[in-house]
């Protein structure tokens, strides 16, 4: 079972850091581990045992989701009833996520545990689980083909709706209809539509402003087909561009394809950034690029690893990204192109290659 070498690559992780059990309470962590999509759930670990907690609401869920792991139903905070089960086996140290951690839920974890263990008990180990994550199984790389495919298919079908006038909420309704009519489970992060002046704002979100009769709407979007996220942004223009919004789509454009032609298994994040970066600055709009190149896609919109300029993070075989260049020049108008590409070990392979990239004028 899949779940089942995670749990154990998971665990194995945790003692390598110091720790003899695991407390996992990020619901995208509970579901890698175990299968759960539940609100209420958390997944703990220690010398071969493992545990999933949630509470009655669930019953049937995590009976249907859970395969080949216990199943503890109880009452209150899936962490609670956690530490509790910890406590029983007698474990000494934990490692657990701090960084997805609230101060009010370790408070209450830390209520669980005996007076005489608390100083040592927990072992803060940020993102242990989402490292593991950051790398794609073929069911995982599968499940992202398919939403970044339904991605293309809400492009290709929104340009008929790209008319003068229309708001900019209209475009992103439209496009949310069409990705749940498709089987969607829902929209990756909140839709982005920004049209003229507007779509200099890196992330200008849908607003009842109206599409211009001449300018650029940026669109970026996205769905989440069985639990995993897709990403992509296509900007195109509204009637006839002049020579600047030419030559900025194109930079723009051959920024982004630079960047993706050097990503490769062993190629630093830092290097994919300056690929897009150094076409932009040759073209002396780099100061206009204000976020980084990209992220990391999977059961979350934003995963590791993060490509950006001077992250020395090797790329892996098996990592799913973003590439994303844009320049926004205030008052005027911005352009941002971006692909989910899968990472190989000799290049890669752009999963939304079958949305276009050139000049789009309507």
């Amino acid at each position: 079972m899949v779940e089942a070498a995670r749990r154990r690559r998971a665990l194995d992780a945790a003692k390598a850091a110091g720790a003899d059990a695991l407390l996992l309470t990020h619901s995208p962590d509970v579901r890698y581990l175990s299968g759960f999509t539940g609100s209420n759930g958390a997944v703990a670990m220690t010398n071969g045992q493992t545990a999933l907690f949630t509470d009655g609401r669930y019953t049937a869920q995590a009976k249907a989701e859970v395969d080949g792991l216990r199943v503890v139903v109880g009452k209150g905070s899936a962490a609670s009833l956690a530490m509790e089960w910890l406590i029983q086996r007698k474990v000494q140290r934990c490692a657990f996520d701090a960084g997805q951690t609230s101060v009010a839920a370790f408070k209450q974890m830390r209520k669980s545990v005996p007076s005489g263990l608390r100083r040592k008990f927990f072992l803060p180990a940020n993102d242990l689980v989402a490292k593991l994550r950051q790398v794609k199984d073929e069911g995982e790389i599968s499940r992202m083909k398919r939403a970044a495919e339904l991605g293309c298919r809400l492009f290709d079908g929104i340009l008929a709706h790209l008319v003068p006038g229309a708001m900019e909420i209209e475009i992103a309704a439209h496009l949310e209809f069409a990705a749940r009519k498709a089987g969607a489970e829902a929209m990756s992060f909140e839709t982005i539509v920004a049209s003229g002046k507007r779509s200099a704002l890196p992330h200008g979100r849908a607003t009842t402003s109206k599409l211009p009769r001449r300018g650029f709407i940026t669109m970026d979007f996205g769905v989440v087909l069985d639990g995993y996220c897709s990403d992509m942004t296509r900007t195109v223009h509204l009637g006839k561009g002049n020579k600047r919004q030419w030559d900025v789509y194109h930079s723009v454009l051959e920024a982004q394809n630079a960047a993706v032609a050097v990503v490769a298994a062993g190629v630093s994040c830092g290097d994919v950034d300056n690929a897009a970066r150094s076409v932009l600055k040759r073209d002396k709009l780099a100061k206009w690029f204000s976020h980084s190149t990209g992220h990391g896609v999977g059961l979350e919109i934003h995963e590791g690893p993060r490509v950006a300029a001077k992250q020395e993070q090797k790329l892996e075989a098996g990592m799913v990204i973003t590439i994303e260049p844009g320049v926004y020049l205030p008052g005027e108008f911005g352009v941002r192109i971006e692909d989910t590409v899968l990472v190989t070990e000799k290049g890669c392979e752009v999963l939304t290659a079958a949305s276009p990239k050139a000049w789009i004028e309507l």
